[in-house]
C-alpha cells in the first residue's frame, strides 16, 4: 500500500497555514447564481479567500463552467459548494443563521455601505447577463447596489463582489472579528491536516477514514502504526 503524503507539513508553512486559518470568518460567505464565466468565478474564489471567506456556494449555469490560472492556488483554500439551484444556496446560509444580501438593482435596494456585514451573512451575485434571478431576490433579505456615476449601469460581477466584499472587511476589521480564531475547533483542525497533507487527506475521504493523529506540531504521530492499522482494515473510520 502507498499513500502519497502530499505537502510537506514545515514549520513555516504550518504557522502560515494557522495563521490564516485565525483570521477565517465562518460567518460570512458568497453566493452565485449561475455566473457563467469560469474566469468570473476564479475571480470571486480568489477574493473570497482574500477577505476570509472559507466556503462559497455556487449554483453553476448549464454549460458549466472551468477554471483557469485566475485563483493563483485559492481554489484549493476556499472550498465550494455547488448547488442545483439558487433557492437551495440561500437556504443552506440561512440554517447557518446568516442574512442574503443580493447584489440586486429594485425598488427596495439600498447603498451597500449603509448595512451590518459584522452581522452573519452571506453575498448573492448574479450572472453577467441576467443578474439575480426573480426568485433568488425574493428569497434575499435585503438588496444591495453600489452607486453608479458613469454612463455605465452596472459592474462585472467579480468586480462588483470586490468592493462589496472589501466593506464587509472593514467593517470588520474594525469590530475586531479578525483578531482571535473564529472557526469551531474540529473543523479548524481538520482544515489544517487536509491543507498540510493533501493527498493524504484525500485517501482518506476516499477510504472513510478518520485522520491519522498527529502532535502538537501538527506532525503525523506513528505513520507507520496507522498504515499498519489501514492494511489490516483496523483503522478509525469516520462519515464524510
Amino acid at each position: 500500500m502507498t499513500i502519497h503524503m502530499g505537502i510537506d507539513m514545515t514549520p513555516e508553512r504550518r504557522d502560515k497555514f494557522i495563521a490564516t486559518l485565525n483570521r477565517r470568518q465562518p460567518d460570512l460567505s458568497l453566493i452565485t447564481d449561475q455566473v457563467h464565466k469560469g474566469r468570473n468565478i476564479a475571480a470571486l474564489i480568489r477574493t473570497a479567500d482574500a477577505v476570509g471567506i472559507g466556503e462559497i456556494h455556487s449554483v453553476e449555469p448549464k454549460e458549466g463552467y472551468r477554471f483557469r490560472g485566475t485563483t493563483q492556488g485559492s481554489d484549493r483554500w476556499v472550498k465550494n459548494v455547488l448547488h442545483a439551484d439558487c433557492e437551495s444556496a440561500i437556504c443552506s446560509v440561512k440554517a447557518q443563521g446568516m442574512k442574503v444580501y443580493a447584489a440586486h438593482f429594485s425598488d427596495r435596494a439600498v447603498d451597500y455601505r449603509s448595512l451590518d456585514y459584522t452581522k452573519p451573512c452571506a453575498f448573492l451575485m448574479g450572472s453577467e447577463k441576467e443578474g439575480v434571478s426573480d426568485e433568488a431576490a425574493a428569497l434575499a433579505d435585503e438588496h444591495i447596489l453600489i452607486p453608479m456615476m458613469g454612463m455605465v449601469a452596472s459592474l462585472n460581477v467579480s468586480t462588483a463582489a470586490g468592493i462589496i466584499l472589501i466593506e464587509a472587511q472593514n467593517q470588520r476589521m474594525q469590530a475586531g472579528l479578525y483578531d482571535a480564531p473564529r472557526m469551531p475547533a474540529a473543523e479548524f483542525n481538520d482544515t489544517l491536516f487536509a491543507w498540510g497533507y493533501g493527498d493524504l487527506a484525500k485517501y482518506c475521504h476516499d477510504k472513510g477514514l478518520e485522520y491519522p493523529p498527529v502532535n502538537e506540531a501538527f506532525e503525523l504521530l506513528n505513520p507507520s502504526d496507522w498504515y499498519e492499522q489501514v492494511r489490516l482494515g483496523e483503522a478509525p473510520l469516520r462519515q464524510w
